[in-house]
C-alpha cells in the first residue's frame, strides 16, 4: 500500500522525506558517499531488487541528487554521481548512523567516523552558524520563514 504523499504539508521535513523518505534511498545515499557510482554495484552491496533499485535511482536523478554519466555506449550504462544538492544530504545521513551507532548498535559502531586532517574519531556536533556555540533542540526557537504559508504551525 502507497503511502499519502507529503506534498501538502507546508513543512521542510516533509517536502524532503517525499524524496529520501522511501525505505532503500538513505542505504543507496549512504553508498554514493562511500563511493559506489554503478548499478551493479549498488544492487550488490544492497542486495536490493532491480526493479526497486532503478525506481530509487530514477527519483534521485528526477529530483537533481544524483546524476547519469554514460561509461558505455553498448549497452548503455552509467555512474550514478552526487550533485552538490545530493552531497548537502552528506549530514542527514551521518546523522542517522550516529542515532544508529548510540541506540541499536549495543557491541559499538559497525564503522567509525575519523578525520583525516587529524586523525580522531569524530563524530557531528551541531553548531550554531553565527557564534560557534554547540546547539541542542532545546536552544533554538522557530518563527516564520520567508516561505510559510499562513497556516503553517510555529511552536514558539
Amino acid at each position: 500500500m502507497r503511502r499519502a504523499s507529503f506534498d501538502d504539508l507546508d513543512c521542510s521535513v516533509a517536502h524532503t522525506l517525499e524524496i529520501i523518505g522511501e525505505w532503500w534511498t538513505p542505504l543507496i545515499l549512504r553508498d554514493c558517499f562511500l563511493g559506489v557510482t554503478r548499478f551493479g554495484d549498488f544492487q550488490e552491496r544492497l542486495g536490493i531488487a532491480r526493479n526497486v533499485l532503478t525506481t530509487r535511482l530514477e527519483t534521485l536523478v528526477e529530483h537533481g541528487i544524483l546524476k547519469k554519466v554514460p561509461y558505455q555506449d553498448n549497452p548503455p550504462r552509467y555512474d550514478y554521481k552526487l550533485t552538490a544538492k545530493g552531497r548537502d544530504l552528506w549530514l542527514v545521513v551521518a546523522a542517522l548512523r550516529e542515532w544508529g551507532d548510540k541506540w541499536e548498535s549495543p557491541d559499538g559502531p559497525p564503522v567509525s567516523m575519523i578525520h583525516k586532517t587529524c586523525g580522531h574519531t569524530t563524530h557531528i556536533v551541531p553548531t550554531c552558524a553565527d557564534c560557534g556555540e554547540e546547539l541542542s533542540p532545546f536552544d533554538i526557537a522557530l518563527k516564520r520563514g520567508p516561505g510559510a504559508k499562513a497556516n503553517t504551525p510555529v511552536v514558539a
